[in-house]
Formats: structure tokens, C-alpha cells, sequence
């Protein structure tokens, strides 16, 4: 017992000296947590804008009247249409001739689903209306029928009423039935949640996984003392980064488009763009994660820091990369997204995936992505400079 007791001082000793773990056992769960209750506590309610085009103004009515549903009136249909592409609308209603032709960007299926029973909702309430105004008329006309009749003498009234009887006619309005017609940009009727956040899984995924081998990569080197045989050599810390960037660069080109094409073909995603496009925006990932993996690996001291790294570099940036609504977030955190590669790697792939964009839309996104990789390759050559013993 004693002995245990005498092993249990020490490495509590071994901890008390090293602030970075403790901060990390015990800053990083209160951190994730916050971060957690801000997320989740926003208003998660969700708003559709619906263009309309040539739509009857009480339809129209009636729609914007729905909760957490405005509408847009667009002269044409092309306009409307570049305001869907645009994101600023998430439907098109268009009416013609009893008509209703309804095109759902579809990228959201929440928003997909919000609209049609919004629009449901809509014309049973036009419906009921225009009933309830025609039984209003009908009774208003019969009643001023009979009054005229009443007062009629008794005799006029048998002989008009034989003759209006005889000579007015039986009016038969005819009603075209409503027809309405569903179009989608992205997918089909079966798209679901899963297929609105696989863009940004697929981008996450590459990036986990590709920081979690290349930092305990270098940490292994560092343990069983390969690094420090490298480093007594003339080679530079540059050519040193570079040599870990150029080899584990390959792996991660492979794994990514290994996800890629896993995540199309086996899970039946659907690529509205080009799939080249996908893969060119991952392997960007991919090295961002491998710099950052080497970077935060010269910073750690075991492989239990290394992990520990993981709820402060890869939480985040799964609540503020667009797994949850970005618009829905308080605006600040909005742009604390903005310090996270994730967030310009989802902002990429929704734009090809969903809207068919090619590399002149996304060129922003794809340039940040390469400052992050310049950036962290060049704090990895400083960060080897502490281990460099002559």
C-alpha cells in the first residue's frame, strides 16, 4: 500500500508540472460545454422565403400569413430562379391557368418540407375563403329574391314565378381542378438530413482523421528519438516539414479520395457539380489538417496531449462549420466560424455539391484554404526550432 501511495505522489507531481494538461482536463470540457449550451439554446426555428411568380394575391396572402414563412413577388420566372440560386429564396411558386408549378432548392429538406405544408395550408384556407364568399352571395342573392317575390301580389307571383321558372336558365359554373406540380434542384422527394450535412461530414471526416495519423506520426518520431537523430543532421527545418508534408501528403490524397468516392457511390450522394471539384476541395482539407496535426503535435508532449487536442481544434468546428444553421447562431459566433478551415471547406462543397458551382465561385474559399496550409507549414518549421539541439 505504501508503495502505491508513494507512485500515486508522483506522477501527481508529474502533472501539478504541467499546466498544458491540466488545462486541457480541466479548461477544455468547460470550454466545449459553453460552447455546446450557446449552440443549442438559439431559436433552431426555421424560416423560408418563398419566391412567387404570377401566384393570386390571396394565395399570396394566405402564404406570407403563415408563421416563419415570407414571400417574394418576382415578375418572372427567371429572376425568381436566380434569387433561388442566389440562396436568397428556398422555393419558387409559380401559377398559371389553375396551375401550380413549385420548384424547392431542396437543399434543406426541413425548409423542402415547411414550404409544401405551408402551401397545403395555403390553399385550403383560399379554398374555404372563396366557398365562404360564394355561399355568402348565393345567400345574399336568394334573399333578395324573396323579398321581391313577397312583394308580388299573390296572382303575379304564380304567373312570374311560372315564367322565371321557365324562362332563366340553370347557371353551371365550371371549376378547373387545381393541379400542382413539384420540381426539385437538388435530389428528389426522398432527400433527407443526412444528405444536407454529408458535404460537411465528408469534409470533417477527412479532416480527423488526417490530423489524428500525421500528429502521431511526429510524435512517434519524437519518442523513439528519430527526430532528434534527424535534426542533429544539416538538413533544414524547412526540408524537414516539407518531407513530412510530401509523404504523408500522399496518404491523405489517397484517403481523401477513398472517402469521397465512398461517401457518392456506397451512400448514393447525390453531386449536382463536378466531382473532381469535391475532390480538390477535401485534399485541401487534408492538408490543412496534416499541418495542423504536425504543428500541434511539436506542442505536445505525449500522445494523452495529442488526444486532448481533439475537443479544442475538432468540436468546434463541427458546431460552426454548418452542422447547425449558421444563420440561427448568435451573429458573434457567426464569426468566430470564420477562424475555423472547416467553415470554408463546407462553405466550398455546399456549393458544388448543391448548386453546380465550378472553381470561379469558390476560388475565396479554395485561396484561404492554402493560406492556412502556408501559414501552419511555416509555424511547424518554428515549432521544430525548440527540438533542434545544434
Amino acid at each position: 500500500m505504501r508503495r502505491i501511495i508513494e507512485l500515486m505522489k508522483r506522477i501527481a507531481k508529474e502533472l501539478v508540472r504541467d499546466p498544458r494538461t491540466l488545462a486541457l482536463v480541466f479548461v477544455a470540457p468547460v470550454l466545449v460545454m459553453w460552447l455546446m449550451s450557446v449552440v443549442f439554446s438559439v431559436n433552431s426555428t426555421t424560416h423560408v422565403d418563398v419566391a412567387t411568380v404570377g401566384v393570386q394575391s390571396s394565395l399570396r396572402t394566405q402564404l406570407n400569413d403563415v408563421k416563419h414563412v415570407s414571400t417574394h413577388r418576382y415578375a418572372t420566372t427567371h429572376s425568381a430562379k436566380a434569387a433561388l440560386k442566389s440562396g436568397k429564396v428556398d422555393a419558387i411558386v409559380k401559377e398559371r391557368d389553375n396551375r401550380f408549378d413549385i420548384t424547392y432548392a431542396n437543399t434543406d429538406s426541413t425548409k423542402t418540407s415547411v414550404t409544401k405544408m405551408a402551401f397545403q395550408s395555403s390553399m385550403t384556407s383560399t379554398t374555404l375563403k372563396q366557398l365562404s364568399e360564394q355561399v355568402t352571395k348565393l345567400a345574399m342573392a336568394n334573399a333578395t329574391l324573396q323579398a321581391k317575390m313577397q312583394a308580388q301580389p299573390a296572382a303575379q307571383q304564380g304567373a312570374s314565378g311560372s315564367t322565371s321558372a321557365s324562362a332563366t336558365p340553370t347557371k353551371k359554373t365550371a371549376t378547373k381542378a387545381v393541379k400542382v406540380h413539384n420540381h426539385y434542384v437538388y435530389g428528389d422527394s426522398n432527400t433527407n438530413y443526412f444528405d444536407k450535412i454529408m458535404p460537411i461530414m465528408m469534409a470533417f471526416f477527412v479532416f480527423l482523421f488526417v490530423f489524428l495519423v500525421s500528429g502521431m506520426a511526429l510524435l512517434k518520431e519524437r519518442s523513439t528519438g528519430t527526430l532528434d537523430r534527424v535534426l542533429a543532421t544539416p538538413v533544414r527545418r524547412s526540408e524537414i516539414v516539407l518531407g513530412y508534408l510530401g509523404t504523408y501528403g500522399i496518404l491523405a490524397l489517397l484517403q481523401t479520395i477513398v472517402i469521397v468516392i465512398t461517401t457518392v457511390w456506397l451512400l448514393n450522394v447525390e453531386i449536382v457539380g463536378s466531382l473532381v471539384n469535391v475532390v480538390l476541395v477535401n485534399v485541401l482539407v487534408s492538408f490543412v489538417a496534416l499541418a495542423a496535426g504536425i504543428f500541434l503535435s511539436t506542442l505536445a508532449a505525449s500522445e494523452f496531449q495529442m488526444m486532448q487536442f481533439i475537443p479544442i481544434v475538432i468540436v468546434p468546428q463541427i458546431f460552426l462549420s454548418g452542422l447547425i444553421p449558421l444563420d440561427s447562431l448568435p451573429k458573434w459566433l457567426d464569426y468566430v466560424s470564420y477562424i475555423f478551415p472547416l467553415r470554408y471547406a463546407a462553405d466550398a462543397q455546399n456549393a458544388i455539391i448543391f448548386n453546380g458551382d465550378g472553381l470561379g465561385s469558390i476560388w475565396l474559399d479554395l485561396v484561404i484554404l492554402v493560406i492556412f496550409v502556408v501559414v501552419l507549414a511555416a509555424l511547424n518549421v518554428v515549432g521544430l526550432k525548440r527540438y533542434r539541439k545544434v
